[in-house]
């Protein structure tokens, strides 16, 4: 019996350290992509404010890995967070992007990728189902210059616009084709229980000190 005492102890303190990782491997993503964030924010050429002050979403994926020889991959994990009707941002909810494109490309290169959503309701649309960006949903390379206006090179027309940056330089990127889910293996690792992306995105609860800084990079972004 005693065996199977110790054997049975062993097991628990197995699975809450492997759940203890977990959770701080999502929480290191969180940290990255509020980096992230702040690494926009400093460049000089940045995301248009007049984009920003219409957007009511976001996705950051820090270190996308996009590479292959003449067919293309991409892949990364990130968070999407949505604008709440009180203008507080919602909690992060994790998700996984994965897409290809054809063209002449050669190794592999890792960028910060930021997805920004002109409506809540397409960021929410993922707790449903996946969607692919160029195809339910039209998608763009976003326009680049801090002070760049709506009436100069675009009319708003795309639902979403991408930005990337690598190695220092700074601009938009085509992801047409590339899918967006939800990655519930990591919300329930963050959030310590199973969890919807519907009740993560229609609340601000989380006061961590990871998303709290989050938050309040996200909201100098968008000043």
């Amino acid at each position: 019996m005693k065996v199977n005492k110790f054997f049975l102890l062993a097991i628990i303190f197995s699975m809450l350290f492997a759940q203890a990782k977990s959770q701080e491997k999502q929480e290191d993503k969180i940290t990255a992509s509020t980096q992230v964030l702040k690494d926009f924010g400093n460049m000089k050429e940045s995301i248009p404010a007049d984009l920003l002050k219409i957007t009511e979403g976001i996705i950051i994926v820090p270190r996308l890995i996009n590479g292959g020889f003449v067919l293309a991959a991409k892949r990364g994990k990130g968070i999407a967070m949505v604008k709440l009707a009180d203008g507080t941002w919602s909690n992060p909810v994790f998700v996984t992007i994965t897409g290809g494109s054809i063209g002449l490309q050669a190794g592999v290169q890792s960028v910060d990728l930021v997805l920004i959503f002109k409506h809540s309701a397409t960021l929410q649309q993922i707790g449903e189902r996946s969607f692919t960006l160029g195809g339910q949903i039209s998608a763009t390379a976003g326009p680049v210059g801090r002070s760049s206006t709506a009436s100069t090179d675009y009319k708003m027309e795309a639902e979403v616009y991408s930005y990337s940056r690598s190695k220092g330089l700074f601009a938009g990127i085509s992801l047409q084709g590339a899918d967006i889910s939800i990655d519930n293996k990591a919300n329930e690792a963050f959030y310590g229980k199973e969890v919807t992306s519907q009740e993560l995105f229609s609340s601000s609860s989380n006061t961590s000190e990871s998303v709290t800084d989050l938050k309040n990079e996200l909201n100098d972004l968008y000043k």
